[in-house]
């Protein structure tokens, strides 16, 4: 059994409310086990003998799509692969708010360049892409829906989120 990180796209936001004791059911019903969650924004850590793939984040799109009626991304990492991201150093420079997004596979950085600004910068690094704002994200002029639409999918946690991930299950 391996275990792994399922950071979810669409829970809690923009009206669709789902409970946690919900998001751990659905996923218990996919015959995972130890099925935890953190915080209320779609972070589900279970475990299952299945490699961690575009099948399996399929599976569970799938799956939450036909229990809870709209679409959701799933971008599945290792505990391994969180731990790695939780420490990566991708800017030299300080900022006010450091968001990693995770997609479905690499993009070029040519892509992400397109996206700079004077409060906003870009890094990618394997399946993420961190994104480093000078200012309140809810103030900065990203186009974050054409940005996830140039990339196939992606979706946003603050690095404290990743942090605090990677400290209660990288054991």
């Amino acid at each position: 059994m391996a275990r792994y990180v399922a950071l979810l796209r669409s829970i809690n936001v923009g009206g669709h409310v789902v409970k946690m004791e919900e998001l751990r059911k659905l996923f218990s019903d996919l015959r995972f086990s130890n099925v935890e969650t953190l915080i209320n924004s779609g972070n589900v850590i279970f475990e299952t003998k299945s490699a961690a793939d575009n099948k399996l984040e399929q599976k569970i799109e799938k799956h939450l799509e036909a229990a809870l009626g709209y679409e959701v991304g799933a971008f599945v990492r290792t505990v391994e692969e969180i731990q790695a991201v939780s420490v990566y150093q991708p800017f030299s420079k300080e900022g006010l708010v450091l968001n990693v997004g995770f997609m479905h596979q690499t993009v070029k950085a040519e892509i992400i360049a397109n996206y700079k600004s004077e409060v906003d910068d870009f890094h990618v690094h394997g399946r993420e892409v961190y994104w480093l704002c000078q200012i309140r994200t809810s103030d900065s002029k990203f186009p974050a829906k054409k940005f996830e639409n140039a990339v196939g999918g992606v979706t946003w946690r603050n690095r404290n989120t990743v942090v605090r991930l990677a400290a209660k299950y990288s054991h």
